[in-house]
């Protein structure tokens, strides 16, 4: 490849700890129990519901550590593309589970910013109550096309935009704590239904359903990996934001959680059809008033506009480094020749990311989740195991602590959330991996490349 094209220009590093704590915080805050609540609550019918989030958290952990030795050792943009390629061998096998994971990027990536930009049509409602749900739901398509605007900067301008709207999220959070903290009512929180704790097989499965919202609350914890080529001392930064963020976020998700449904009645929060309820500015209207609630409402917002902004941020990076390797169109390897981000990448995924708020937010959850389970999650377990055993050579500036336990117990947790998701969007998940891999076959075959010309460097 010419080192003179655009592709080959590399970024500078300028995210330190904070911004990439920020970074993953503000991906896993701005929408979270804002939006999944009434989900939440509705999988196991009860408080006992939040169980969810405990089996997420014990899933997230073991496989932040995976992320945290993975982005530490291999220091570059694309997250878990640069995994795959390096783990499964760059020519080969690498090659393929590398094309496999943007192929399904290219459509969960996209579902995940919609379900924050779903939030933000939520939360719409109280302030433009006489609006329809479509015209909602376009707004929400809209806030993904603002996200676009605010993100096409430079990156040293992004990080400081970004720990502005962190700053905007954790103050909606302290706010929802404080007051449910003064306002707290144990019985509205432990209001357990009488067959609550009787786990037979149907409550296994929606125990699955309620982890599922856990994990997808806490997805984030590892964006900063995904743009490791702009990260100060990405040894020691990439494991530490990733563990810190997770522990923050999962004590916040608690608090805010109990809050909640410590001042509104989870019955009420349950919701079957349509949008979700904006469940925060129910709190507050609850407490403070309808005055108060709607100007909360706008804080919510802009927790909304954080997450989107910290994931598209992210996100954008990933096809950017597979075109930049010769695995993805090479459209996508362009940086702005002024600005020098990844413009054309940015673009995509935040233009199908709008288009996609229009399904409905319990579908993109775990559409999202099915689509990555297999490749991007379970295939980066293997990298790194694999990469163990045959590349000992490489340096680890972060080790797994209890070596392999914590790689075991993401992979059976990941295992466990796949089988208990709906036969349906499995089956639409594996025909779009098996389709996937009849592309690879076809755009080898056409380029003659591996397996039917042997290797050739890029």
């Amino acid at each position: 490849m010419d080192s003179t094209s655009p592709s080959s220009q590399v970024p500078e590093r300028r995210f330190g700890l904070l911004q990439a704590t920020a970074l993953n915080m503000s991906n896993m805050l701005g929408a979270g129990p804002f939006i999944t609540i009434p989900a939440l609550m509705l999988t196991m019918g009860g408080p006992q519901s939040m169980l969810g989030w405990g089996v997420a958290l014990v899933l997230a952990l073991a496989d932040g550590l995976v992320w945290s030795e993975l982005g530490a050792m291999l220091q570059k943009s694309g997250g878990s593309y640069v995994y795959l390629r390096e783990g499964y061998g760059r020519e080969k096998w690498g090659r393929f589970m590398g094309f496999l994971f943007i192929w399904q990027f290219i459509l969960s990536g996209p579902l995940e910013l919609a379900t924050a930009y779903v939030g933000v049509a939520q939360y719409l409602q109280p302030l433009w109550p006489q609006s329809s749900e479509f015209t909602r739901l376009c707004a929400g398509a809209g806030a993904g096309l603002l996200v676009i605007f605010l993100l096409y900067r430079r990156i040293e301008s992004i990080g400081k935009i970004l720990i502005t709207l962190w700053g905007g999220a954790l103050l909606a959070m302290v706010v929802v704590i404080v007051t449910g903290v003064l306002h707290f009512d144990s019985k509205l929180a432990f209001d357990f239904p009488p067959d609550a704790w009787h786990l037979d097989a149907f409550k296994w499965g929606a125990l699955g359903a309620a982890a599922r919202i856990g994990m997808y609350d806490y997805l984030g914890y590892y964006d900063i990996c995904f743009i490791g080529d702009e990260v100060r001392q990405p040894g020691k930064v990439i494991p530490r934001a990733v563990m810190l963020s997770l522990v923050l976020v999962a004590l916040i998700y608690f608090a805010v959680n109990l809050s909640i449904i410590g001042v509104v009645p989870w019955r009420e929060l349950v919701s079957t059809e349509g949008l979700s309820k904006p469940v925060v500015t129910m709190m507050m209207a609850k407490i403070y008033g309808t005055d108060f609630a709607q100007v909360f409402t706008v804080l919510v917002l802009w927790t909304m506009v954080a997450c989107c902004f910290a994931m598209l941020l992210g996100y954008s990076r990933i096809p950017y480094a597979a075109a930049r390797d010769g695995s993805f169109f090479k459209l996508f390897g362009r940086l702005h020749p002024r600005l020098g981000f990844p413009h054309v990448s940015l673009m995509v995924i935040g233009v199908i990311a709008a288009a996609a708020t229009f399904v409905k937010l319990g579908t993109l959850i775990d559409a999202l989740l099915t689509t990555r389970i297999v490749v991007q999650f379970g295939g980066q377990i293997g990298a790194l195991i694999l990469l163990r055993r045959v590349r000992p050579e490489l340096e680890r500036p972060f080790r797994m602590w209890l070596y392999p336990l914590p790689a075991l117990m993401a992979l059976m947790g990941w295992a466990y959330l796949l089988f208990t998701t709906d036969r349906v969007l499995v089956i639409y998940g594996m025909a779009a991996l098996l389709l996937g891999g009849v592309a690879f076959l076809v755009w080898s075959w056409k380029i003659r490349r591996w397996p039917f010309a042997g290797t050739k460097d890029t």
